[in-house]
């Protein structure tokens, strides 16, 4: 099988080093861009599998790159931001971004959401060959062939992390499901380190579907209310 190819943006030529030395020596081929301009010309020309993505750039910033290719070829995004700031982050998530990392990251966890990002598309694949499932929760309508979303008869456009969320969700409306167990199912992380993620992705989606359908249940996880 073909290596899987990673495009790294980031204007810091240290840190684009690292990180693409890192990824090759994890087996993935890699292609590098050090600002916004290049980074959508190097996205159109190399097709990458994924792109790991810095926010602050020079020509223009890593929302632009983001929502720039994501309207050319939807293609995995994991967002590297320098503030742990929420605004940003909703930002990152609602312009097509997956995933976020907040700076200083250690290698070993870069790597471990890229992998599980690849794995997510590996499994999106096999789902889309299945045969198209729809989901119907009051006027909330998921179709998991086409991958479209209405809402009370309008379309509603989810990154391909929004869906999957709402997917799970909507399997069983009114479940209380956990951080952790969304973690596992969605993100295919094993281990509970990224609750924040959740988090913020329930919020980005609440902003797209509606603020009271998905239900926060305090200190346990979340719920789409049947309603």
């Amino acid at each position: 099988m073909q290596p899987r190819l990673i495009l790294v943006v980031e204007d810091e030529p240290v840190i684009n080093d690292a990180v693409a030395d890192r990824l090759r020596a994890e087996g993935f081929q890699v292609e590098q861009a050090y600002d916004g301009p290049s980074a959508v010309e190097r996205c159109a020309a190399a097709e990458p599998d994924l792109v790991v993505l810095d926010v602050m750039l020079p020509g223009f910033d890593g929302h632009e790159v983001c929502r720039r290719i994501q309207a050319t070829r939807p293609v995995p995004v994991l967002m590297l931001t320098a503030r742990d700031d929420e605004a940003d982050v909703l930002v990152g998530l609602a312009v097509g971004a997956d995933d976020y990392l907040t700076k200083p990251f250690r290698m070993r966890e870069l790597v471990a959401r890229v992998q599980a990002l690849l794995r997510r598309v590996d499994r999106a694949a096999e789902l889309a060959a299945r045969p198209a499932a729809r989901l119907v929760v009051g006027d909330l309508v998921l179709d998991t062939g086409t991958r479209r979303v209405t809402v009370a008869g309008e379309e509603v456009r989810l990154t391909p992390t929004e869906f999957d969320l709402l997917v799970r969700l909507a399997t069983t409306p009114g479940e209380v499901l956990t951080r952790e167990h969304l973690l596992a199912e969605v993100w295919d992380w094993p281990d509970a380190s990224g609750t924040r993620t959740v988090d913020s992705h329930v919020r980005a989606l609440r902003a797209k579907v509606g603020p009271d359908r998905v239900r926060t249940v305090h200190g346990v996880g979340y719920a789409l209310d049947e309603s």
